[in-house]
């Protein structure tokens, strides 16, 4: 039998254990490749990153001619960090060799004075030998450096920037965000995808006529993976390892969690591990009570943070109300003025717990929601 663990969750999933999303990896491939910038917007954790690697690596090995270049900025606080980590990471991704990377950073950086430095492991580090000042009046040749590079070897280059929202929290982040967007804008042989983890702070970067990105390409608000899909996966990854499940209870372990892919995985795995030759549903559920009282101390943790109307009003979520302005409802979960209410729900939006549409307002975390309900209220 194959032990190894046939679900994968908290990392990008590779080629194995990507599942589903036919209709955005093509046209993800096909914006990669037709130098269309996209922008990727979805709550937490429902798989953006895994989609973005797994285009990239199918681009890279189909045509030597596109270079793919995958950036996170989860750790990058500043504006010339921003420089130094964008340039170190166009350099060695349009590189094959160290001793090419250190070429292009003289021939393409010259004005700059980089220094670029490694270690035993053959990790590079980027500096310049330019005031900071200097280098912020003048970044062109960093901003620029994907087209300049793109056009002097006659390639494609695709820059993916994941955890973007970050520069919202640059000092002056929106002078620099339209730095970045006259640059960009004029690269005909770069494409940009764009995407990040906090959802609302990207809506308001990418839909915000106001905000120096808006329009800046496609924008792809990725939708759950559906239930018969994660069945169809669930059942194939238990087969490859010698157990089974039936169809409807690998749809059951979706369902569970409300088909948000990292707990999909999760509970699969952990459902997984408890079954010797069949999975069944009280497999499942005592596979997701010990998921959940995990996760309790996070969860209680996070409910201190919130104020008491706050969370009178994920009360009333949970028991599926839609007036919340309705005067039963300010009454019965004491919710205060209509007026508190849209405060409650634009900060409960911006901790990115809860998610309005036109139809309803949803817990994100579905774990949370099911704590909530079960234990808390």
């Amino acid at each position: 039998m194959n032990t190894k663990m046939p679900f994968i969750y908290g990392k990008s999933s590779d080629y194995q254990n990507f599942t589903d999303r036919e209709d955005e990896r093509a046209r993800l491939e096909l914006n990669f490749k037709s130098h269309i910038n996209t922008t990727i917007i979805s709550p937490r954790r429902w798989g953006k990153t895994s989609l973005v690697e797994h285009v990239a690596h199918k681009v890279r090995s189909e045509n030597d001619s596109i270079k793919v270049c995958v950036i996170d900025i989860f750790n990058v606080r500043s504006e010339q960090e921003f420089y130094e980590h964008f340039a170190q990471a166009i350099l060695q991704s349009t590189a094959n060799r160290w001793e090419e990377m250190a070429e292009h950073a003289k021939l393409f950086l010259s004005h700059l004075l980089p220094k670029i430095s490694f270690t035993a492991d053959a990790q590079s580090e980027i500096s310049f030998g330019v005031d900071w000042e200097t280098l912020q009046r003048k970044p062109d040749e960093i901003l620029d450096l994907p087209e300049t590079i793109a056009k002097t070897k006659q390639i494609s280059v695709v820059v993916c920037i994941d955890e973007f929202q970050s520069i919202g929290d640059f000092p002056e982040s929106v002078a620099f965000q339209r730095k970045l967007r006259s640059h960009w804008q004029h690269h005909h042989n770069v494409a940009y995808c764009l995407y990040g983890s906090k959802r609302s702070m990207l809506i308001d970067i990418f839909s915000n006529s106001a905000m120096p990105f808006y329009k800046f390409g496609d924008i792809m608000f990725l939708q759950k993976i559906p239930t018969q899909k994660w069945g169809e996966f669930i059942q194939k990854r238990f087969e490859d390892t010698g157990k089974k499940i039936s169809r409807s209870d690998a749809e059951y372990v979706a369902q569970r969690v409300d088909n948000h892919s990292y707990y999909v995985q999760q509970l699969a795995q952990q459902a997984w591990l408890r079954t010797e030759v069949a999975c069944s549903k009280e497999i499942i559920d005592e596979a997701l009570r010990s998921i959940k009282n995990q996760l309790s101390l996070l969860f209680v943790g996070q409910i201190e943070t919130l104020s008491t109307t706050q969370i009178h009003f994920l009360k009333a979520v949970l028991y599926g109300e839609t007036a919340f302005s309705s005067q039963e409802n300010l009454k019965k979960y004491r919710l205060g003025s209509s007026a508190n209410v849209t405060a409650v729900k634009n900060a409960l939006v911006s901790r990115e717990i809860i998610d309005i549409s036109a139809r309803s307002v949803d817990i994100l975390d579905p774990l949370f929601a099911l704590w909530l309900r079960e234990d808390y209220f």
